[in-house]
């Protein structure tokens, strides 16, 4: 192996994203691009373009594979029979031919497991929209890059400045040695050896954003049920400086904002239920992100536990949460806990004990996600982006409805994603959301 081609191996929590995946729900993550074609755009030129950004891309061209005994965690190579063009796909939208027919079937999409035996990560271009869009669905399973990766990823698949510069490798880079990784490995349980004097203070650090090790249950109420395999979504979406000025006028940010809107719209829906909660709990993914080798994508998420009340003034609520949220900011300064407890974590999953407990946890009642998108419009085969929408899908335990927001030339799109079984109107959340947003001033 050339000595200036690092070793790329899977962080501990990429490790967990494929040990927590199952046959039911796959770990994977879909972004939904509206594009708005002119005259000159045509579905399968745009498919070639797409195929051959992507096979310049070099994480789109690898595997994760395992190593011999002692030789340290799966690496990622190069796959010597890479063919981009087995990865993107068309498709026709159903009747009706709307964004939420163009969504049913990115769910359908993202939820259909990507073949082990290639990368991992498809694209399908969907034609056939009432309005003459075309919508663009790309599906990347989690251990390829979280949410922050993905959209990475997104720059260097839409029009820009080089993205067409960029060429694919001619021939595959040769795996790693086996003594290169087995020297590799060593100095990795080196460095895991010095950091052993300080491993227990990490673990409760780690820990204390998400309740500590024996946390006091949250409530039990209806939103807290086995969920299933199907989902499905609805978004909601609201000008992004409106959200940004309601959220600066009470000190706090534009999750702040979102995190009391969305505590607003499930105490609704509990309360159509015949149920009453004060506050819930919303788990909010924190990027740790640090410079690394190799690709710079991956995962490194620290989750972040805030308390949200439901009842009151909104303008109240919404200064308690930001002045909550600052307090947990300042205490989310360690690994997340999948990196400081990775391996007993992967084995509790292969074990069957991380969905185990999945189902029956009380630590959380919903997930709220936030990802920064561009803040200028992109473009794709020459077609204006109109919107993008995130579309996560995955072992959801017990959680039956979660919400990912995105940002993008100035709109704020809310997901709202449910197991259908347990909420079977997203779009009646979906429009609480928008109320409660405009109570709070924010849309």
């Amino acid at each position: 192996m050339d000595r200036d081609l690092p070793i790329e191996r899977a962080s501990s929590s990429d490790l967990m994203m494929l040990a927590t995946g199952s046959r039911r729900v796959p770990e994977q993550m879909a972004a939904v691009l509206l594009l708005e074609p002119g005259p000159a755009f045509d579905a399968r030129s745009a498919a070639t373009l797409f195929t051959r950004r992507a096979a310049a891309v070099p994480r789109l061209r690898q595997r994760l594979v395992g190593t011999p005994p002692g030789c340290g965690r799966p690496v990622w190579v190069d796959d010597p029979g890479f063919d981009p063009g087995a990865h993107v796909h068309t498709a026709r939208c159903p009747a009706p031919g709307d964004e939420q027919a163009l969504l049913d079937l990115a769910c359908a999409i993202a939820t259909s497991p990507l073949p082990w035996f290639r990368p991992l990560w498809s694209a399908t271009l969907v034609t056939g929209l009432a309005d003459g869009t075309v919508g663009l669905v790309v599906v990347l399973h989690h251990v390829v890059a979280d949410g922050l990766g993905g959209l990475a990823l997104l720059g260097a698949l839409t029009d820009g400045p080089g993205v067409d510069g960029a060429t694919a490798a001619e021939v595959p880079r040769p795996r790693p040695r086996v003594a290169a990784l087995a020297a590799d490995a060593v100095a990795d349980k080196v460095r895991g050896l010095s950091r052993l004097p300080g491993a227990a203070a990490t673990v409760r650090g780690s820990m204390a954003s998400v309740g500590g090790l024996r946390p006091a249950g949250v409530a039990d109420n209806s939103l807290l049920r086995r969920s299933g395999t199907r989902r499905r979504v609805a978004v909601v979406r609201t000008d992004l400086e409106a959200v940004r000025a309601a959220a600066h006028h009470h000190g706090g940010t534009v999750n702040d904002v979102v995190l009391t809107a969305v505590a607003s719209a499930l105490g609704g829906l509990l309360s159509r239920r015949g149920e009453r909660a004060h506050s819930l709990t919303v788990a909010v993914p924190v990027a740790a992100r640090r410079p690394q080798a190799g690709s710079g994508l991956g995962n490194r998420i620290g989750i972040m536990l805030v308390p949200v009340p439901c009842d009151g003034p909104p303008r109240q609520r919404l200064a308690t949460v930001a002045a909550r949220t600052r307090v947990l900011r300042r205490a989310t300064t360690h690994p997340p806990p999948l990196e400081s407890l990775g391996p007993a974590f992967r084995l509790a999953a292969r074990l069957g004990l991380y969905r185990w407990f999945m189902v029956r946890q009380r630590r959380m009642h919903t997930l709220v996600s936030n990802l920064r998108g561009p803040r200028s419009p992109a473009s794709f085969a020459g077609a204006p982006v109109r919107s993008i929408v995130a579309l996560p899908v995955g072992e959801a335990g017990n959680i039956t409805v979660s919400f990912v927001v995105l940002s993008y030339a100035g709109t704020l799109a809310i997901t709202v994603t449910v197991d259908p079984d347990h909420v079977p109107r997203p779009s009646t959340l979906a429009e609480d959301v928008l109320g409660a947003l405009r109570e709070l001033g924010a849309a």
